[in-house]
């Protein structure tokens, strides 16, 4: 499996250069996602570590978060853009791009298919039923491990001044305000719809929601600890009915973190 590693990190290495480009723009996106795919892959590595799992199961863990965002290469040199809803669903693209290479091959039946099944539902609303307990940890680990890096990519972006700097294949709607139908699901802990974003504070609200879509506690407590939750929280319009949510939120994590 090592062998195997070394070739794979070698191919998504040279993969991700063969994007770069003299477009200003172009070249961030591209360089934002060659650093996410980094510190993706290192925290599915920690995750399955502190969750005990062997070490061939650890090696699992890195191939997905190796290849988590690999569709998003081809994404944005296609569309321009890394918003699925405009373009094509990056993980679906992805599992396309991976299913080119012939070295997955070299992986059990068994371990390919987890490997699919993982990416494949690494970015949906749910993870799509199965009776199978090893696809379901796994895609909860790169869920968790990807939240976590986008967490920290999003964060210098949050200050309503900052919005115009954000780059336009990330950039929300320049309103701050928070759609009525997403604060309703924020205060009563649901997940909303990513499709119906219409504000920055609709964006905003929607990270407070992937709290209750992390799986581990080791996760809960890095995104408590570098502050990602109250830093979102001080960037919202706040009212009443955001405030409820807030209070519900806070009592969740304070809860999971100790689970």
């Amino acid at each position: 499996m090592k062998q195997l590693l070394k070739k794979m990190h070698g191919w998504i290495g040279e993969y991700m250069a063969s994007f770069h480009t003299d477009d200003e723009e172009v070249q961030q996106g591209i360089l934002i996602k060659e650093k996410h795919t980094g510190y993706v892959t290192a925290n599915s590595i920690q995750l399955a570590k502190y969750l005990k799992l062997p070490e061939h199961d650890v090696e699992l863990a890195e191939v997905i978060g190796l290849f988590h965002d690999v569709g998003r290469f081809r994404q944005y040199s296609i569309y321009r853009t890394f918003n699925d809803a405009d373009s094509e669903d990056h993980a679906d693209l992805g599992l396309k791009v991976i299913d080119e290479l012939d070295f997955f091959n070299e992986l059990s039946t068994e371990d390919n298919e987890l490997v699919h099944f993982a990416i494949k539902n690494h970015n949906k609303k749910v993870i799509e039923p199965t009776d199978d307990e090893r696809k379901i940890l796994f895609a909860k680990i790169i869920r968790d491990a990807d939240k976590l890096d986008i967490y920290r990519v999003l964060q210098p972006f949050l200050a309503q001044e900052n919005a115009d700097k954000m780059p336009n294949f990330i950039k929300g709607k320049e309103r701050a305000e928070i759609s009525p139908d997403f604060i309703e699901n924020f205060v009563a802990g649901n997940q909303a719809d990513y499709r119906k974003i219409r504000t920055n504070g609709d964006r905003k609200i929607v990270r407070l929601m992937w709290i209750y879509d992390i799986n581990f506690a080791w996760t809960m407590k890095q995104i408590v600890r570098r502050g990602y939750i109250e830093k979102i929280v001080e960037a919202l319009p706040m009212d009443s009915n955001v405030q409820k949510g807030v209070d519900r939120l806070r009592e969740y994590v304070k809860q999971k973190c100790n689970g």
